[in-house]
């Protein structure tokens, strides 16, 4: 008998299958669903969200494939057994993310067992629970880090951009008053300096923003950031992956991604990054590019991304309210604090526009 053919069983076993095929395709449809809620109400991310629905009407379009009256005839839950047991941590969700990992836990497990029992019996089912076990696998970083970078990047708002300055004590200067102002996340971007200058400017920064609010990222040089004990690095699409980074960095730090494009800001979700870069936004004295996403590019980030997300490139104080305005709260900048007279102040000003920007766009939707 060919392998892919169903296998010819009693009535007992086929309804003992089915029992066990409708328990488990309604446990992952649940297990699911809860996700799905957890992506769709807390990380507010269009894109994930859309990927556990996709998942959920292929476990509905896969199951139809078993006899609807015979699995309903199957299914016994007054006669299971396993409603009775239950253990203490089976009521105990004390976080969401406690909620998400259980949920997904139990959405592995019960398409495992769709695909052991359809074996055999439903063999297209069985290849569609492989195939949904290993997306849900997929799914389950991604999710995790977006919900620990809202987290950690909550209040995070204004992101600057730093170089090695022409010494580390000129570069001490420059930046401590940028720490006292309440500048977010700080990131040291030089390609001029030398490995073992770079590591000591890292290093110095380091030292000026331990025990302040403000992150420190490290540019392309994920060595340099571990070597420094930096916050994270941040690459971009011509850098190391996502995953290799992580290979250097050290456990819990940070991998920033630059994108320009839907395509890439969701597939650096799907890598695992941290946060994301969108831009550039509008021409700049700083960076030479090519082409220019735009406007509509965070646009299309703010809807569907629900990962932290910075908007890049010419972004001055004459410009936070259009990029506020397409629901981007968060903005990286360089020349709109290094090319003024005082640089501590740009920041505070520009820290001012957004936490305004966003006050005013809360207020339009209450």
């Amino acid at each position: 008998m060919n392998a892919a053919e169903p296998t010819r069983l009693d009535a007992p076993q086929t309804h003992a299958r089915l029992r066990v095929l409708d328990a488990n395709a309604n446990r992952a449809a649940e297990g699911l669903r809860v996700v799905e809620e957890f992506a769709r109400f807390v990380l507010e991310d269009a894109f994930l969200a859309e990927r556990l629905k996709q998942i959920r009407h292929q476990l509905a379009a896969a199951v139809a494939c078993l006899p609807p009256l015979e699995r309903l005839a199957a299914r016994d839950t007054p006669g299971d057994v396993g409603t009775r047991i239950s253990t203490p941590s089976e009521h105990h969700r004390p976080t969401l993310d406690a909620i998400v990992a259980a949920n997904l836990e139990r959405v592995e497990q019960a398409l495992r067992c769709l695909e052991e029992y359809a074996k055999g019996f439903e063999p297209s089912l069985a290849m569609a629970a492989e195939t949904m076990r290993y997306a849900v696998y997929t799914l389950a970083e991604p999710l995790r880090r977006s919900h620990d970078a809202r987290e950690r990047l909550r209040n995070a708002r204004l992101y600057v951009l730093v170089d090695g300055a022409e010494d580390a004590d000129q570069m001490a200067r420059r930046v401590e008053p940028l720490v006292h102002a309440g500048v977010d996340v700080l990131q040291l971007r030089d390609k001029r300096l030398a490995d073992r200058e770079l590591l000591e400017r890292a290093r110095i920064l380091r030292r000026i923003t331990a025990g302040s609010r403000t992150l420190l990222i490290v540019n392309d040089r994920p060595d340099i950031a571990a070597l420094a004990e930096a916050d994270g690095v941040h690459v971009g699409q011509e850098e190391l992956s996502v995953h290799d980074a992580r290979r250097v960095l050290r456990p819990g730090q940070w991998v920033g991604v630059s994108t320009h494009t839907i395509e890439q800001a969701r597939a650096a979700v799907m890598d695992g990054a941290d946060y994301l870069g969108c831009g550039p936004t509008f021409p700049s004295g700083t960076k030479a590019f090519q082409a220019f996403p735009g406007l509509n590019f965070l646009r299309q980030v703010a809807e569907e991304i629900g990962l932290p997300a910075f908007a890049i490139g010419g972004i001055d104080a004459s410009k936070v309210a259009d990029v506020v305005a397409t629901g981007m709260r968060r903005i990286a900048v360089s020349g709109a604090v290094w090319r003024t007279a005082d640089p501590a102040s740009a920041a505070a000003r520009l820290a001012g526009q957004l936490a305004s920007g966003s006050r005013d766009v809360l207020s339009a939707h209450s």
